[in-house]
């Protein structure tokens, strides 16, 4: 069944840094996170971000709706200056009305640039959403590697 405007739904689309998931299969999201500042401290931090990495929990609700049957999901990050990296793929299953699927993926990312990313999410080749999630640099100075003349 193509995607319509009956569905699948978006129930929440976000990064987190942990994700509990009790007996129901009810998911509870702490830390919902949309910026990272990695910061570089010391005498002579460099004045560019250097690649870092970084591990985050991608939580995807989704509500069937009309959608009935198998769908390949797909998340496709866009680095801030346009380019973008291979994408996750995953399959879902849709069994309609209330019926969704909770999808939480480890993503082990190395980010390489300031600025904003997108993570463009598609069902089989429909956009569904987009994720942002900005990274800042943050260089501090401490102390210096001068020495100084005492003063009398």
């Amino acid at each position: 069944m193509p995607l319509s405007k009956e569905g699948p739904y978006i129930q929440a689309a976000c990064f987190c840094e942990m994700v509990i998931e009790d007996k129901a299969g009810v998911l509870s999201l702490l830390r919902i996170i949309d910026t990272l500042t990695h910061s570089e401290a010391g005498p002579t931090p460099p004045d560019e971000m250097a690649a870092f990495g970084y591990t985050l929990k991608l939580v995807l609700m989704l509500k069937s709706g009309a959608a009935r049957g198998r769908f390949n999901l797909k998340i496709v990050p866009e680095l801030p200056n346009g380019t973008t990296q291979p994408p996750t793929l995953v399959t879902v299953h849709f069994e309609g009305e209330e019926k969704g699927q909770n999808i939480v993926a480890d993503m082990n990312f190395i980010f390489t640039l300031e600025g904003l990313y997108w993570f463009n999410v598609f069902l089989d080749e429909t956009k569904l959403t987009s994720i942002p999630l900005r990274v800042k640099y943050n260089r501090v100075v401490i102390g210096t590697t001068e020495q100084r003349p005492m003063t009398p």
